[in-house]
């Protein structure tokens, strides 16, 4: 079992920036990749930002150039770098870790953005 703490969410103007958190801790056995989804109501959970563990990434074409997953992986803790943010990446952010094949979700962070 892995627990993922987020945190780092709230409320920013358009243009702003906000980093968010997410600390995995438990029975952390092989971490195949760390992920950052996005989900508004009514709408599916999104793919915003993916590291595995040899450090590539990938994004969303709607967050490229803007946000950046990092990761920490002695703290075995994943990052996420918004920068130039818009109301439309308003949302609740979601991490989520594959250990060992076995995929874990954090309890969400609201990220609003005003315009």
């Amino acid at each position: 079992q892995v627990q993922l703490v987020e945190s780092g969410g709230g409320l920013v103007q358009a243009g702003g920036s906000l980093r968010l958190s997410c600390a995995a801790s438990g029975s952390i056995l092989s971490i195949n990749y760390m992920a950052w989804y996005r989900q508004t109501p009514g709408k599916q959970r999104e793919l915003v930002a993916l590291i595995t563990s040899s450090g590539s990434t990938n994004y969303a074409d709607s967050v490229k150039g803007r946000f950046t997953i990092s990761r920490d992986a002695a703290k075995n803790t994943v990052y996420l770098e918004m920068n130039s943010l818009k109301p439309e990446d308003t949302a609740v952010y979601y991490c989520n870790v594959m250990n060992f094949l076995r995929p874990s979700w954090g309890q969400g962070a609201q990220v609003t953005v005003a315009s």
